[in-house]
């Protein structure tokens, strides 16, 4: 396994985190960040929480890097 794979593999996570929909599938789990206000957000349910709502604000830069992944796939085969 390359770099390169490993670099897919991490953006491929950050897409499966940024297409979570907090209404039908977080809140129902009770992991909202109002679910965790106050000292819940060290532990590992609250950072992970925290995880999420990251990578649903960065969506548009996750789309250019899909983008430059894809051109990249494109050219080096």
């Amino acid at each position: 396994m390359g770099f390169w794979t490993l670099l897919e593999a991490f953006l491929l996570f950050a897409n499966a985190m940024a297409i979570l929909n907090e209404d039908r599938f977080l809140a129902r789990r009770g992991w909202t960040l109002a679910g965790i206000a106050g000292g819940g957000r060290n532990s590992i349910k609250g950072q992970i929480i925290g995880l999420i709502h990251a990578c649903q604000f960065l969506r548009l830069p996750l789309m250019i890097l899909n983008i430059i992944t894809i051109v990249v796939k494109l050219f080096s085969g």
